[in-house]
């Protein structure tokens, strides 16, 4: 029997009907879904035809991740403290410049910081562990003890970085390879007690953008993303920790960014808070004729609020300051406090 997804059709603003459903206990509601089959029809249904497990999936409200409510939209900066990245080239491979744009992200108002010290750029090679804690590990220490109540994210695929960072103050672990790289991640998780984000890619950096390929890239994202979630809560980390991102360009053309972007909500489905990361991103470039990464922060604030107008609870950004403006705008004019 063929399997069957509900995606959520979200809306946003006032003119709210009673029939309507809150969407994950957010600011988005919705009155219909699409059912899909896979390899099968799609039709749009109204919530009534919901069952009540399904309908509580969508609409409990997800809990706040290390104190973090997520009853707004959230905004994670990105630190990149790699002499590689693809967005910053390096600006900020010195630990002491690496510092001051960590706090600048976080006085612009960042609700997560997201440090990382190997790129995962299309192409990148992999960094030793101890390299990347030797990066990582003093960034995050020294902005802990400037600001002992920012919420800090480890962006690694290493247990024993995660244990270095976790150790130097960070809460959150955020894993582009949803531990499939260092099975050791899901016990570190476990016994820290913190959130751990999930990540789609198809492949590793140094291959995943040759020839990606998928039956429906949505549905097979999806279904990865639930096998993951599935090993994470038998590893002993809850669903309620848990946060899954479809990883956009991660073994990705455009064209599959495209389609996951469009059907975002479908991830709701999962119980999870979800994270979209696409500032800067080639598509973007592509898409809007910036060849320059750096360059991209309306295409990026563009695709950010999309997400945002879907339910996705947090957005990982290079341009703090712009985005958070635009989300405010946003906010503003959909009513959304």
């Amino acid at each position: 029997m063929s399997k069957t997804y509900h995606r959520p059709l979200a809306q946003c603003g006032p003119d709210r009907p009673r029939s309507a459903l809150s969407l994950a206990g957010g600011w988005a509601w919705f009155t219909h879904v699409e059912r899909i089959v896979r390899g099968g029809p799609r039709e749009v249904v109204p919530v009534r035809e919901l069952s009540l497990s399904l309908r509580q999936r969508l609409t409990t409200p997800r809990l706040p991740l290390a104190g973090l409510a997520l009853d707004r939209p959230r905004l994670m900066g990105v630190l990149n403290v790699t002499p590689d990245s693809f967005s910053d080239g390096g600006a900020f491979s010195d630990t002491e410049t690496a510092i001051a744009h960590g706090r600048k992200l976080l006085a612009a108002g960042a609700d997560i910081l997201d440090i990382g010290g190997e790129s995962t750029r299309p192409g990148a090679a992999e960094v030793p562990g101890p390299e990347e804690i030797a990066r990582t590990a003093p960034v995050i220490e020294a902005i802990r003890e400037a600001d002992p109540d920012a919420l800090l994210s480890i962006d690694t695929r290493k247990a024993d970085v995660a244990e270095a960072a976790l150790g130097a103050g960070a809460v959150m672990l955020n894993d582009v390879s949803a531990m499939t790289y260092d099975p050791r991640m899901a016990e570190v998780a476990a016994v820290h007690e913190g959130p751990l984000c999930l990540m789609h890619a198809q492949g590793d950096p140094a291959t995943m953008q040759k020839s990606p390929r998928y039956d429906d890239v949505l549905l097979d994202v999806y279904d990865f993303l639930e096998a993951r979630v599935a090993a994470a809560e038998a590893a002993g980390v809850p669903r309620a920790r848990l946060v899954v991102d479809p990883g956009i360009g991660f073994g990705k053309t455009l064209e599959h960014n495209l389609a996951l972007i469009r059907g975002i909500g479908l991830f709701h489905m999962l119980g999870c808070a979800l994270l979209l990361g696409v500032s800067r991103k080639r598509f973007i470039g592509t898409i809007g004729g910036e060849p320059d990464a750096a360059r991209r922060a309306p295409g990026s604030i563009a695709v950010a609020l999309e997400a945002i107008r879907q339910g996705v609870q947090i957005t990982r950004v290079h341009d703090m300051a712009e985005t958070r403006q635009a989300v405010a705008l946003w906010q503003a004019v959909n009513a959304i406090e």
